[in-house]
């Protein structure tokens, strides 16, 4: 759905974009401080002094007309309203705080506003060939500094010292920032599905997961690897191991556009369920990422129904957590394609014994 199309089913003049996100992904702007304001075939980006350049170079390439505001940025969009005699006016309900809505109401008091919810959170689903190119690179790049990484992790290390280091190499390679605190859990910390890293000394002869990814250009990657720190893996540890490979490559095979997000996650579950670990797999199978770390669509059992589309993009995460012991997550990305998937996630997802 485009924006024409949104007004239109809305019934509405015009759309105030305040969420910092969807100001990027509609008019390229990277800066911190800004409002879009769509009326019609009318794009405004209003923005103080600080961003008058940066706007020039990022927004006005896009179509939008670049505004300038010296004091109050609503009072600016008031004016437009007025200009254009806007009646009806579409927000984003699913990010508009209880302040920010009393302010609108304030300044403009005699508005109809209507709810878009997560609107553009659903218009977000589908990437551009640009956006799939930089999210490729964001996984190249978060890949090669886990390779890196890997050849120091030894026994005695602790879990933030590996954290530090692959963030280090992420960021040494164009990253600007790793996309969520990075999850290093060894031994029996890696039972813990979103154990952060920690002081513990990681020692022999147990898992060790390591969740990560990275920002690069205002995209995310997000990837998981499982390791054995040692040489001799109890036949417990491969058993669970290769269940969740087994699932994760088998829901991957079955990526393609028009199947859901519910049917998807079924096919990884049903798999650990015959295999007498559903009830360790207690997280969805995967989840959109894009702009964050998270987006639609859920890959999960609880998750809103969605058919997924070409060019989504998606993560594939199964999971098998046994407390006392250890846990196992294979995680890669993946875009929905007409006919299948195009895995960007190329490190191996055999068993890799480090220290």
């Amino acid at each position: 759905m485009n924006l024409k199309a949104l007004m239109e089913k809305n019934g509405i003049e015009g759309i105030l974009v305040t969420n910092i996100l969807n100001i990027k992904w509609l008019s390229g702007f990277t800066g911190t401080t800004g409002i879009v304001l769509i009326i019609g075939d009318k794009k405004y980006f209003i923005t103080d002094f600080r961003y008058i350049t940066q706007g020039e170079k990022e927004v006005i390439p896009n179509g939008f007309e670049l505004v300038r505001e010296d004091k109050s940025p609503l009072e600016k969009v008031a004016e437009i309203l007025t200009i254009h005699n806007v009646k009806k006016l579409g927000i984003e309900g699913d990010t508009v705080t209880i302040s920010q809505m009393e302010a609108f109401k304030k300044t403009f008091p005699k508005l109809e506003y209507i709810n878009l919810e997560d609107s553009f959170l659903k218009m977000r689903m589908i990437k551009t060939e640009e956006e799939i190119s930089i999210i490729k690179e964001s996984v190249l790049i978060a890949e090669e500094a886990l390779k890196e990484t890997i050849k120091i992790i030894k026994p005695g290390m602790k879990e933030i010292e590996v954290c530090t280091e692959l963030e280090y190499q992420m960021k040494k390679r164009g990253a600007s920032k790793p996309s969520f605190d990075i999850i290093v859990a060894s031994n029996e910390r890696s039972a813990l599905p979103h154990g952060v890293a920690t002081d513990k000394i990681i020692e022999s002869e147990g898992f060790l997961k390591i969740d990560f990814g990275c920002f690069y250009k205002g995209y995310v990657s997000d990837i998981t690897r499982t390791f054995y720190l040692g040489k001799n893996p109890s036949e417990k540890h491969l058993e669970i191991y290769n269940i969740v490979k087994e699932a994760n490559e088998l829901a991957i095979s079955h990526i393609r556009a028009g199947i859901t997000n519910r049917e998807l996650d079924k096919i990884a579950r049903d798999y650990i369920t015959e295999k007498g670990y559903g009830d360790r797999f207690g997280h969805g199978l995967g989840h959109g990422i894009g702009l964050q770390i998270h987006e639609l669509p859920g890959i999960s059992y609880k998750a809103e129904e969605i058919v997924l589309q070409e060019n989504m993009v998606i993560t594939i995460e199964p999971g098998i957590y046994l407390e006392g012991f250890g846990g196992v997550r294979i995680e890669d990305d993946v875009v929905v394609k007409k006919d299948g998937y195009e895995l960007l996630t190329t490190l191996t997802k055999d068993l890799v014994f480090i220290g």
